[in-house]
């Protein structure tokens, strides 16, 4: 792809910043792209964490996006029944080169009706509810299928990053982007993965997560009914 890249990311409260920030690195080092970090006001955005983010436009005033990107988080769940937000998203999607997500932001894909019938990745602890809005669940750092790329959990947003721009560019150059950042992972424990995680660690992990989870099935439920409804699936 040449020219001028518009590469968007949606923010909302309670997103998890690594979800974003991972590859926003990533995006903000290619040629000719320009990012923009769109929500429904300029105020600033809190992250999970406390993190404060910066929007630079909104959801009505965001250009064409030739890439649009949705991270992931605890904020995730009120999205799923957001008609400003699906409505933004399905607009973008219609003339986006790719519809992207981060951790579970493929939820929020999913709830715009954006996945059906293409394999998707989203965290692990959410994986299951893929199947709500007809998409094929896959366990993998980052899935491409045709324009839809997603990553899966918090840190696959860098791994995504740079699969995203080795499209928009090339491999060369995503290549350089990845060297400039040094991204050469060698965590120091085998936790990042539930099948290697320690028992009581993956059980202090479920315990702390049961009741965001509880709510997400909840919201998930809702907007796969909705979608039911109105044909989308």
């Amino acid at each position: 792809m040449t020219g001028k890249l518009e590469i968007g990311f949606l923010l909302f409260p309670n997103l998890t910043q690594l979800d974003l920030t991972g590859p926003y690195e990533v995006f903000g080092r290619l040629p000719g792209g320009r990012v923009h970090l769109a929500w429904k006001t300029l105020e600033p955005v809190i992250g999970d964490t406390g993190m404060a983010i910066m929007p630079n436009t909104t959801l009505d005033e965001c250009p064409q996006l030739d890439v649009i990107c949705v991270p992931g988080g605890p904020g995730v769940n009120p999205l799923l029944n957001d008609d400003a937000v699906l409505g933004f998203l399905s607009r973008q999607a219609s003339q986006a080169q790719f519809i992207t997500s981060v951790c579970t932001g493929a939820l929020v894909l999913g709830a715009a009706g954006l996945l059906e019938g293409y394999k998707a990745a989203t965290h692990w602890a959410s994986m299951h509810f893929l199947k709500e809005f007809g998409a094929i669940a896959t366990h993998a750092r980052v899935v491409a299928d045709r324009n839809r790329i997603t990553g899966g959990g918090v840190t696959a947003g860098i791994d995504f990053g740079l699969v995203v721009a080795a499209r928009l560019a090339d491999e060369n150059v995503a290549q350089r982007i990845q060297l400039y950042l040094e991204y050469n992972p060698a965590p120091p424990f085998p936790a990042g993965n539930p099948d290697t995680a320690p028992t009581e660690v993956l059980s202090a992990f479920n315990a702390a997560a049961n009741s965001m989870l509880e709510e997400r099935a909840l919201a998930v439920k809702r907007a796969s009914t909705r979608l039911a409804r109105s044909g989308s699936t």
